[in-house]
């Protein structure tokens, strides 16, 4: 088992990406919590065991068509006693994502037909701001399609950034932050 550190005092991981596999991931802290559970009697660790668990089906089916770099993040990689959900990316063709052919594989096999990144798509989930995909409703995880020269966001001088900078990064201060790779 590959161990990860514990949290920064701003309660994230410290900047490194971390190479795990989905088991060692549902035995690290970001399931089972920091310390003694008596250290953090509110920790949602059936709840964050329910994320792996889908992040699972959805990483089993990307593996499916052939995508093994996929990378997870968000609150989920967070001190934080109950994440909303687990977000990430994977690596991919543009060409095959560009054509559609991706969205196509990925929908062939997963029972729920999810897989999409059309904003028209969203919709909306009760208590929720911000409209969600429909992956994010069948499995409450987002997962993004990345291939070079794809922005994903701008940092806090206004400069472009792909996932791989974009999601190593806290978005309230653009502080550098640990990201998990999936290992297969």
């Amino acid at each position: 088992m590959h161990p990860l550190p514990g949290f920064t005092p701003d309660g994230v991981l410290p900047p490194g990406e971390y190479t795990m596999t989905l088991d060692e991931l549902e035995e690290s802290i970001l399931v089972l919590g920091p310390g003694q559970p008596w250290d953090h009697p509110v920790w949602d660790a059936a709840w964050r065991q329910v994320l792996v668990r889908n992040l699972r089906v959805m990483a089993g089916q990307l593996h499916q068509v052939g995508i093994h770099d996929i990378f997870v993040d968000g609150s989920f990689v967070e001190d934080k006693d109950h994440p909303n959900d687990i977000d990430g990316y994977f690596v991919c063709d543009p060409f095959r994502f560009a054509s559609g052919q991706l969205e196509q594989d990925l929908n062939r096999i997963d029972p729920a037909k999810c897989w999409t990144w059309d904003h028209r798509a969203r919709r909306p989930h009760r208590g929720y701001p911000k409209r969600q995909l429909p992956m994010w409703h069948a499995y409450r995880v987002e997962l993004y399609p990345h291939y070079s020269g794809l922005v994903a966001g701008v940092d806090a001088h206004g400069n472009e950034l792909e996932f791989p900078a974009w999601f190593r990064q806290r978005r309230t201060n653009g502080a550098a932050k640990g990201i998990v790779r999936i290992a297969t």
